[in-house]
């Protein structure tokens, strides 16, 4: 049986990124001065015009401004001819204090347990997943898609590809016979440029430069279709082109569209909130699970109320490549892993100023992050012993 998946990735600087690496940017800010700080901060752009909202509770002093105006130079936006640069653009600040109400919820509690003592900072399901398919046991067309458009942002500051611009958009199409990757069947790549080159030079340069030195020559043949820049213009981009808000790329930031997602955004965010702490948590748990081969393939939600610190639900779905029934593998992961919220910033140590790097490319399939550890698959593999 055939099928095709598709997965997309956007650089730095599209209009939605240059909002999330301002808003973990700050949060970083803050947690550098304050590891119990709390943060939801957000942002919006448009125009030469940048909104940076939300509620920060904290034993810190930060200029947010001055860190939107370096992420913004930093990222490449530094010519008030594009619409919007670092100099130029007018940044509205309005951070207030957590409210009280969901402080309540999160407060840490004098009880005998210390990991009950913090509830879930909201209600929610969160999603993990890892399959084979990757060294990085990832979907392959989204890290494919991630390899492009990094690919391409480092030809654009390396000044290999002078006239690159810092908007960008790749996807992969991937067909799969029996559950394998056989083949590419499209390349998407829509790059922002200067007027100075023309369609034809920026499309044959981008295939040179930028598909075939990422892509695999052999999924590659000759039915491939490359659509670079297919409307045969791309000079207006970023928040000139668009507007931009914090978390509006959540399926680029997980698994590309492989598996569920519970709607929370990443970006801004605390551990204490489980929209981001508990997705992270579930990417380490189906990592551990498809590293000890208790299957190929891993699905993993977890499901919290506000306030309550125990997850009101655990369910593991392995689509089929369980070596143990899926009943049996949720058991084993609520037998191994604590994932009361306290346990889980615990665990992977979240109260450090690690995030703005996974504002982009994704937060998964990264090397070096607490998340991406497999050090509980030889422990997991008693299980397919008993």
């Amino acid at each position: 049986m055939k099928r095709i998946f598709t997965s997309e990735s956007i650089t730095e600087g599209h209009p939605d990124k240059v909002c999330d690496r301002t808003a973990d940017a700050v949060l970083d800010a803050v947690l550098a001065q304050d590891p119990y700080a709390r943060v939801a901060c957000e942002c919006a752009v448009k125009d030469d015009y940048m909104l940076i909202m939300g509620e920060i509770s904290a034993d810190a002093e930060i200029d947010a401004e001055k860190i939107a105006r370096e992420k913004i130079r930093g990222i490449g936006y530094t010519d008030p001819a594009l619409g919007f640069s670092a100099d130029t653009c007018k940044i509205d600040v309005r951070l207030g204090r957590q409210s009280g109400d969901i402080a309540l919820g999160v407060d840490e509690k004098k009880v005998a347990d210390k990991a009950d003592s913090v509830g879930a900072g909201d209600q929610g399901m969160m999603y993990g997943y890892a399959c084979r398919e990757t060294a990085e046991m990832m979907p392959l067309a989204l890290m494919l898609s991630h390899k492009l458009c990094k690919r391409l942002e480092e030809a654009r500051k390396s000044g290999l590809l002078p006239y690159l611009r810092p908007d960008v958009k790749g996807q992969v199409s991937v067909e799969y016979e029996n559950g394998a990757p056989r083949r590419i069947t499209a390349v998407v790549l829509s790059a922002q440029h200067s007027p100075a080159v023309s369609a034809k030079q920026l499309r044959e340069d981008l295939k040179r430069e930028v598909i075939l030195k990422v892509l695999p020559e052999e999924l590659l043949d000759g039915e491939t279709a490359y659509y670079i820049n297919p409307t045969g213009r791309f000079e207006i981009g970023g928040p000139a082109g668009d507007s931009g808000l914090t978390g509006r790329k959540i399926i680029v930031d997980t698994y590309g569209g492989r598996c569920p997602h519970g709607g929370g955004s990443f970006s801004g965010k605390d551990p204490t909130k489980v929209d981001r702490s508990a997705a992270y948590m579930a990417r380490y748990i189906a990592k551990n699970v498809v590293a000890a081969g208790l299957a190929d393939e891993c699905v993993l939600e977890v499901a919290y109320a506000i306030g309550v610190a125990r997850p009101v639900s655990v369910f593991a779905d392995t689509r089929g490549t369980g070596k143990l029934s899926d009943e049996k593998i949720s058991e084993i992961v609520q037998r191994e892993f604590d994932l009361r919220p306290y346990s889980v910033i615990e665990t992977l140590g979240l109260r450090k100023p690690i995030y703005e790097p996974t504002s982009v490319y994704g937060h998964f399939g990264k090397p070096g992050l607490s998340w991406e550890k497999t050090d509980r698959a030889e422990d997991l593999k008693k299980y397919l012993r008993g």
